[in-house]
């Protein structure tokens, strides 16, 4: 419990005993009874939540939210609150994305077009707990005003909602101004199942063995292209038990996603054998290391020119370049294996989950149409009056059946 007390010129103290059992006194000033036990029971509250070691309420956090700086500061000296950073929104940014030590350089470099968006609309010295609804939805105006991609405005929003979901966090803010502000991923469908014909016409007219492998392992195995396909030791390949141990860079970080264990299926089988025979004595890689190297850079794998020259590849095979090149050969080959084994098992060779297989993988093929076209062509006949080895039934049974009728 906490109590008040006040002198003669009518300053008032909430006073309270703390987890290191010694009493702690805020002074409020001159403030009225009715003021001071308001603040007295949200001093109860934080103070029974560092007792008990729970989290507090939703109102208190909002009433901790609300609070400016000097008050802020006396709470955090009897150690109601944690110190916290500040609540400029240029240097909070900032030290949470410096602090997102579980995430990739990638993914920051990502991040950055958010965070130069976010800044560049509200300002560096932009208090966060300024920022109402009302301005989430302006600045969601404002991207749109600008003429950006759905997929960019959505990304840029998403970045915005993380920045102030940490805020709430952090007890910088009691609620989050972004929590209505959305926009649905309005983009064409990109989705291309490339056929195995298409394939072969796309592997011929590579010119040397090191885009036919890039070109097999995104097709036949599945390996996300730069990182799984550039990673790829010719030590991983596991000729007699017929496997490949693919490394993901992508989902390392997550346990047991360091890696995976694929088959050697037979298309991706034959393309390995003939580089193997080629490759250079020494080589480490099943793709020369030049590639790799271009392409994995201080902050992570990004694609280099390796759609510049793919695309290139695509039309000398008589193509037309087609969405999203490398995932739609990965998403291709997970369409063709789902047809054949069970998801949950094409998903563990693949590497992503059943949830992220149907939303980004799984496609529609014209050979669906046709199989299904062609099976209301030919229903389903009944059986016939003849045995499994397409013999007439005798007249000995014909009969048996007649008399057991009657």
């Amino acid at each position: 419990m906490a109590s008040i007390s006040s002198d003669q010129n009518g300053n008032r103290t909430v006073q309270f005993i703390g987890r290191d059992r010694k009493r702690k006194s805020i002074r409020l000033g001159h403030v009225s009874l009715n003021a001071a036990r308001t603040f007295k029971t949200r001093v109860e509250a934080l103070n029974a939540a560092k007792l008990l070691g729970h989290g507090i309420d939703n109102a208190t956090a909002e009433w901790v939210a609300e609070r400016d700086d000097v008050m802020l500061d006396k709470l955090a000296d009897v150690g109601l609150i944690e110190r916290r950073g500040s609540g400029l929104l240029g240097q909070f940014v900032e030290s949470y994305v410096d602090g997102r030590t579980d995430v990739k350089p990638a993914t920051k470099e990502i991040w950055e077009q958010g965070r130069k968006g976010l800044i560049g609309y509200f300002g560096e010295d932009k208090p966060i707990r300024e920022i109402t609804p009302g301005d989430a939805d302006a600045y969601k105006l404002h991207l749109l005003d600008k003429k950006l991609a759905p997929m960019t405005v959505r990304k840029r929003l998403q970045f915005a909602k993380m920045i102030t979901r940490a805020a709430i966090r952090n007890r910088l803010i009691g609620f989050d101004p972004f929590v209505e502000v959305n926009i649905k991923p309005a983009m064409p469908d990109r989705a291309r199942f490339i056929t195995p014909d298409e394939t072969a016409a796309v592997l011929k007219a590579c010119r040397d063995r090191n885009w036919r492998s890039i070109v097999a392992l995104a097709r036949w195995g599945g390996l996300r292209c730069p990182s799984e396909v550039l990673s790829l030791r010719w030590t991983d390949v596991d000729w007699e038990e017929n496997k490949v141990l693919v490394t993901s860079p992508k989902t390392e970080h997550h346990p047991g996603k360091a890696s995976r264990t694929i088959p050697l299926f037979p298309e991706l089988r034959a393309e390995l054998r003939e580089a193997f025979e080629v490759a250079p004595d020494g080589a480490v890689y099943v793709v020369a290391e030049r590639f790799r190297l271009a392409s994995n850079g201080p902050k992570g794998w990004r694609n280099c020119n390796l759609r510049t020259t793919f695309e290139k590849i695509v039309k000398r095979a008589g193509l037309e370049p087609w969405p999203r090149l490398f995932h739609n050969l990965r998403a291709s080959r997970q369409t063709e294996l789902a047809e054949r084994f069970p998801s949950h098992v094409v998903c563990a060779w693949l590497g992503n989950s059943e949830d992220i297989a149907r939303q980004h993988y799984y496609q529609v093929t014209d050979q669906h149409f046709k199989s299904a076209a062609g099976a209301l062509h030919n229903p389903v006949q009944q059986p016939s009056e003849t045995g499994e080895n397409g013999a007439q039934r005798s007249e000995e049974s014909q009969s048996v059946d007649s008399q057991n009728v009657l």
